[in-house]
């Protein structure tokens, strides 16, 4: 089974959902699954180097304390996910490209979800600044990537260009909001939902996939 997975770097909920998932796929260990995490950029137009956080929390909606009750509500999702939510932590409201060009170098190594992982931790637990070409190698060697690849990779032309390749894509596919989880092509939804939700998506992919086979070999 193909899982795509549309997500950025900063959006909580898409830690949530990314731990969602990897506790669905614990309760289905005999499912063949290949799972792909594509990008989202939600602040495309965010300075190369980023902001400060608090500065541009307060442009952008008027109030730095604007999600503060919901980051409350987060810290507690996150401690029964196994999530360390330090929202305090966080300076810096980075650019997410070369993040996501970490995360695209790593499916080679098949090692995308183990940095995904790594990178939304980085950011939502540490409060590191996963814009910083510094922290994103660091966070290459910690996963044990190629350091001189994934150092290439973070400003690659052609990579960069496959990012804003797949952010078309998921506007031409109607996805407008993250994290939006897509099975095998032929169901979707976005959020980050309950696991019991995941294995409903799990089996009613499997379902139409074998109706589909079915309807193939009647009609051969």
């Amino acid at each position: 089974m193909l899982i795509e997975v549309y997500s950025d770097t900063v959006c909580p909920w898409c830690f949530v959902g990314f731990a969602r998932l990897q506790q669905a796929l614990a309760r289905r260990p005999d499912l063949d699954v290949e799972v792909v995490w594509l990008p989202f950029e939600l602040n495309p137009d965010m300075p190369r180097d980023g902001e400060d956080r608090a500065a541009w929390m307060q442009r952008r909606f008027g109030d730095v304390n604007k999600f503060a009750a919901a980051q409350g509500s987060l810290r507690d999702m996150g401690s029964e996910l196994g999530i360390r939510f330090d929202f305090p932590r966080i300076q810096r409201m980075p650019n997410t490209r070369r993040s996501h060009a970490l995360i695209a170098f790593a499916a080679g190594a098949g090692l995308q979800t183990e940095v995904k992982r790594r990178i939304l931790a980085a950011y939502f637990s540490e409060g590191r600044d996963i814009g910083d070409p510094a922290t994103l190698r660091q966070i290459a060697a910690e996963a044990g990537l190629d350091a001189t690849g994934a150092a290439a990779a973070l400003d690659d032309a052609a990579v960069h260009e496959r990012i804003v390749a797949l952010e078309r894509q998921a506007h031409d596919w109607g996805i407008s909001g993250v994290p939006t989880f897509i099975f095998d092509r032929r169901l979707a939804f976005s959020g980050g939902q309950p696991v019991d939700v995941f294995l409903q998506a799990f089996d009613e992919a499997a379902r139409l996939a074998s109706a589909e086979a079915a309807g193939a070999a009647t009609n051969a």
